[in-house]
């Protein structure tokens, strides 16, 4: 089995590619790691492969905020700079810096 390294690190501001919204990562899957039931609600056109690394995000868009669970495909890094406003990333992750959370709090 191939073993792919995560493009984005816990704690990176990350965008999805086709969906309006975006998110910090807290925490990182090596490969898919969710129900199938999950797995089997993507329609089978758009759902991305399983051997890739999945990222659990605290999300946001422009109306709500929540936790996506999303594969690598499907990420882009946001160039906003702009930091994310769900409300459990100040207890996470503390204050953004550099366009960037830092992970050293995470699980402390």
């Amino acid at each position: 089995m191939l073993k792919t390294r995560a493009k984005f690190r816990i704690g990176d501001v990350v965008k999805h590619r086709v969906h309006p919204f975006r998110g910090v990562i807290f925490d990182v899957d090596p490969e898919f790691n969710n129900t199938e039931e999950w797995w089997e609600s993507i329609p089978e056109e758009i759902r991305p492969h399983k051997d890739q690394p999945f990222y659990h995000l605290l999300a946001e868009n422009e109306t709500s905020y929540y936790i996506a669970y999303v594969s690598e495909q499907n990420l882009l890094p946001d160039p906003s700079g702009e930091p994310v406003e769900h409300p459990e990333v100040e207890e996470l992750f503390g204050e953004m810096a550099g366009g960037h959370y830092n992970s050293s709090t995470l699980y402390h």
